[in-house]
């Protein structure tokens, strides 16, 4: 997997989860990332700003590619050994790489102890999704599951509990969020599941004032999750 862009590769560096192979620099490029980069061990070429053009896969290179091993997905117990009280986000069929992405760094940003998601009718952690988290892929857990509601009853065997934000559901901020908790976003066209939402100990919803009656994946994500860091004080 290649990963690109300046703050992606910097953060790839940093990480313990995630091996880089090698590092292709534009020519003329000398600062942190390629420090970091050699004190790592990792190789360093300099090459024409053209040939990293060419291995780009969307044109935002910054002048770094990095050549890095594919992502290593945790299982669903590591993430509830993180915490007495885990905070955990749930995917049930997020399909655009960009709202992945987004949806990984407001998780970072939070303090989410992972993030679970789904083997099916899910974006898998790509080169795109690790751009579009800014780099912060490399810093949360992500378990990659074969069934979602299975992981959801998981969960729930572990005294956490598991809250929809979908529609129609109890508005976010006169629910108790502060203990171990765990929120379900939806994918962009469907929403929650329906057994997702059956299995889950409650739906919360956002309050909507203006005339259109749904929020973006990430951005509907990034509100509830900072709910539940408010409350948490």
């Amino acid at each position: 997997m290649k990963i690109e862009g300046r703050n992606s590769v910097f953060e790839a560096l940093k990480s313990d989860s995630i091996t880089v192979n090698s590092l292709m620099c534009e020519k003329g490029k000398s600062d942190s990332i390629i420090s970091l980069a050699r004190k790592s061990g990792v190789k360093v070429t300099f090459v024409d700003k053209k040939v990293l053009d060419k291995e780009s896969t969307e044109g935002r290179h910054q002048g770094y590619i990095a050549d890095v091993v594919e992502f290593e997905y945790c299982e669903v117990e590591d993430i509830l050994n993180v915490s007495r009280q885990p905070f955990i986000v749930i995917l049930d069929g997020i399909n655009d790489p960009h709202n992945f992405g987004s949806i990984i760094r407001a998780c970072e940003c939070a303090g989410v102890d992972g993030i679970i998601i789904g083997k099916n009718r899910q974006v898998a952690v790509t080169d795109t999704v690790v751009r579009c988290s800014a780099g912060a892929v490399s810093h949360v857990k992500i378990a990659r599951v074969t069934n979602v509601n299975n992981a959801i009853k998981q969960l729930k065997d572990n005294n956490v509990w598991v809250y929809a934000l979908d529609m129609d559901g109890e508005e976010i901020t006169a629910v108790n969020l502060k203990g171990a908790v765990a929120i379900v976003v939806g994918g962009e066209g469907n929403g929650v599941s329906q057994y997702a939402r059956t299995l889950s100990d409650g739906i919360i919803s956002l309050k909507l004032k203006g005339k259109v009656n749904s929020l973006n994946a990430s951005v509907a994500c990034g509100i509830a999750l900072y709910e539940v860091v408010r409350q948490r004080g």
